[in-house]
């Protein structure tokens, strides 16, 4: 069983538009995604939005599976508008998905950061 991993970037947007150019291009010729990327442009927003508490969060969804964020906040021990306010932020960030349902998921194994140095 392959592990899911999303791979956040730190780099300018440019780096960002290339990667999506690569994958519509692999798309267009029927080939398998090149995986699950986000991308912030400096370090400072890769921490902020991976503050502590939101990891804990992340790491309880993934455990949990999809679910409600309510339900999510009795899981976690925390006041639900805390929770509420952090899912947006990693929603926003493309780090949890909502589901058709409504209910939210983090579907990964694993979140995969890299940095580049030359940039």
């Amino acid at each position: 069983m392959s592990r899911k991993r999303i791979t956040a970037h730190v780099g300018p947007l440019d780096d960002m538009a290339k990667r999506f150019v690569v994958a519509w291009n692999e798309g267009q010729r029927g080939g398998k995604p090149l995986g699950e990327h986000v991308t912030f442009v400096t370090l400072e927003s890769l921490v902020s939005v991976m503050s502590p508490k939101r990891l804990e969060l992340l790491r309880g969804l993934r455990a949990s599976g999809p679910t409600s964020i309510r339900a999510l906040a009795d899981q976690l021990a925390r006041d639900y508008k805390s929770v509420h306010g952090d899912v947006t932020l990693l929603m926003d960030a493309g780090l949890i998905r909502r589901l058709a349902d409504g209910s939210i998921s983090a579907p990964w194994d694993k979140v995969q950061a890299e940095l580049d140095l030359a940039s």
